[in-house]
């Protein structure tokens, strides 16, 4: 079995040794290295280049989201995980924007670290329930507002049976087990589907379900 390859990025000891004591109980999860500065993680990942980055965002000497911006442009192919105390919209959309693949809360329960980790390395987004919270009610109070055309009836039927799928959260990996299709096929649905409705990311994906009534808030 291939283990993720793991750097936790932290400038607190504690939390770095906590992280690296569960993820040593999880047998598909590897710790590969530690920093704890943007700019360590920086150097940390072009020698070790780790299949998912665990980044916390207040740091010393650049902080997470410039570490996570530098990392993307540079080695694209290696997934950001922000794990942070903070969990407000102010930082979300900025992490997304850097590059992240996903956004967890410290606050979360330790098994969505795992599924957090899991996720990205399939090549998917994760958000905590937390943040997903979020994401709902900004979405309540009117945010992400798009014009009238509804490009929703270009989408074919399996399309818009993988896009219910998607929003409620279901990774790639599991679609295909549920609708008995490879990987691939799954994938290049996601990618036709998100097109044509002219989304990027999976927090648009969830706006956009949400706002069309296709997963409920």
């Amino acid at each position: 079995m291939q283990k993720i390859r793991v750097l936790v990025v932290d400038d607190h000891t504690i939390v770095r040794d906590g992280i690296c004591s569960l993820l040593s109980l999880t047998p598909d999860i590897e710790m590969v290295g530690e920093a704890a500065t943007g700019r360590e993680a920086l150097e940390t990942v072009r020698k070790l280049l780790p299949d998912i980055v665990l980044m916390d965002i207040s740091m010393p000497l650049m902080d997470g989201l410039e570490a996570t911006r530098q990392i993307h442009k540079e080695l694209p192919e290696i997934k950001i995980l922000i794990l942070t105390q903070y969990d407000d919209m102010e930082h979300v959309f900025p992490a997304i924007e850097a590059g992240a693949s996903g956004f967890i809360s410290k606050t979360a329960a330790s098994f969505e670290l795992v599924s957090g980790i899991r996720a990205v390395s399939h090549g998917d987004s994760f958000l905590s329930p937390s943040v997903a919270r979020l994401l709902v009610e900004d979405y309540q109070h009117g945010a992400g507002k798009r014009g009238s055309r509804d490009p929703y009836e270009q989408l074919t039927g399996r399309e818009r049976e993988i896009l219910k799928l998607l929003s409620e959260g279901h990774t790639i990996q599991e679609i295909a087990r549920m609708l008995v299709l490879s990987r691939k096929t799954v994938e290049g649905y996601k990618t036709t589907l998100m097109s044509k409705l002219g989304v990027h990311n999976r927090i648009d994906l969830v706006k956009y379900a949400l706002r069309k009534g296709i997963i409920k808030a």
